[in-house]
């Protein structure tokens, strides 16, 4: 099948990296909400985003062996249908145990299409055209992660308001409890998986063949990799990110209302939304980067400012914490992939079985938020975020110990 016949299929993996991001991304905005709602203690709320979380730990290498026996796109309705029932399963009966069941059951969901999404697009787009491609991709992720808090903030601030009733929110109002507005957030995602499911369905899916390095290996090859200690440090690279990443985008708002007084249905909302667009902004800055310069140094370079200014967001005045904790998500942007390349560039073989365990990595982001609402239960919001200064030292000693077989294409040249 040619790469134009598959352009469809492009578009259609591109909606998915947007689904994602929408779905994953709102958890932040809603933990004000939840801890008022629920009257929870910090380490309580933490349980919604490890729930979600470790479900990608659970599910990344089961994924890949449903994918290689079941095809893509049974795969993918899976997931939706799973995301679906999670969805459902909160929006009709909202309370703590269920949404712990139903995030648990959304993060099964989506790390059922992360496995499945990236070899499909490279399949779809053709591998000229994947770098392309995945930029794209990343471009629509982060809009999403900027779109989602600002429908959250709307769907709050007007659901229970009668001179700006429509249609949308009229049928919410009648679904959703008038003390928990933003209940019908999982509505909205419960119509969204709903609507994806009838989408894949039209489409007819190529054979997707993986490449040697993109293939999972058995379970000695696995075993075999765990006791390489740079699998496992590399391993631990992916995990402070994802939990760096996830702690700051959950609990800044949380951050902002208890010290500053901002209310998080709108400041709150909208710095996180900033958060993800700065992002996206920095994974562009990136691109150019590593085209120029070492990309340890440029690790390294990049976590040192994500500490300042993780500094003077929590040290800062009210006004100080609205830039810098957006400043955060653009110098944070760098860090996954560079972990990922360095860490596939740091081994000779075996680097499906490797980016397997890589990606479980992400489980990191249920561990870190929940560590920080632990420690601030006892200590204090502020003195939990602190905990963050030992996850972003971690990824900065990756600049300085990483020994990559091959080095990025700059540093080649230089040598040349």
């Amino acid at each position: 099948m040619s790469v134009k016949k598959n352009y469809t299929l492009v578009v259609l993996v591109i909606l998915t990296f947007f689904v994602i991001s929408f779905l994953t991304n709102i958890i932040g905005p809603l933990i004000p909400e939840i801890i008022k709602s629920y009257e929870l203690s910090l380490t309580m709320v933490s349980f919604l985003p490890f729930a979600f979380f470790v479900a990608y730990g659970v599910m990344s290498i089961p994924a890949g062996i449903l994918t290689e026996n079941f095809g893509e796109k049974r795969v993918m309705l899976s997931a939706f249908v799973v995301s679906f029932a999670g969805a459902l399963l909160f929006a009709v009966y909202p309370n703590y145990i269920m949404s712990i069941l139903s995030l648990f059951l959304i993060g099964a969901g989506m790390a059922m299409l992360q496995v499945v999404i990236n070899p499909l697009l490279r399949t779809a787009g053709g591998e000229a055209d994947f770098s392309f491609f995945s930029i794209l991709a990343q471009l629509f992720f982060g809009l999403a992660s900027f779109i989602s808090p600002l429908v959250y903030s709307y769907l709050v601030l007007n659901l229970n308001n009668p001179a700006k009733q429509n249609f949308i929110l009229k049928l919410l109002s009648g679904l959703v409890p008038e003390e928990l507005p933003w209940v019908s957030l999982y509505w909205i995602f419960a119509v969204i998986a709903l609507l994806m499911v009838g989408i894949i369905l039209l489409f007819r899916f190529p054979k997707v063949t993986l490449n040697e390095d993109e293939k999972p290996g058995a379970l000695a090859t696995h075993l075999q990799l765990l006791k390489n200690p740079t699998v496992i440090l590399f391993f631990l690279g992916i995990f402070c990110y994802v939990g760096s990443e996830q702690g700051v985008a959950n609990w800044m708002s949380e951050f902002l209302s208890a010290y500053h007084g901002y209310n998080p249905q709108t400041t709150g909302a909208q710095i996180i939304a900033w958060f993800w667009g700065m992002m996206t902004a920095g994974t562009f800055v990136g691109l150019f980067l590593v085209k120029l310069f070492d990309s340890r140094y440029i690790i390294i370079a990049f976590t040192m400012a994500a500490i300042i200014s993780l500094t003077a967001a929590l040290f800062g005045s009210a006004t100080i914490a609205l830039y810098a904790f957006p400043a955060i998500g653009f110098f944070i942007a760098v860090m996954y992939p560079i972990i990922i390349s360095l860490g596939l560039n740091s081994v000779k073989e075996h680097h499906g079985s490797f980016s397997g365990i890589l990606i479980t990595g992400i489980c990191g982001g249920a561990v870190v938020p929940l560590i920080i609402g632990f420690i601030g239960d006892h200590f204090q919001l502020k003195a939990g975020m602190l905990f963050l200064y030992v996850s972003f030292g971690y990824i900065l000693s990756i600049g300085i110990w990483a020994k990559p077989l091959i080095s990025n294409l700059s540093e080649e040249k230089r040598k040349k």
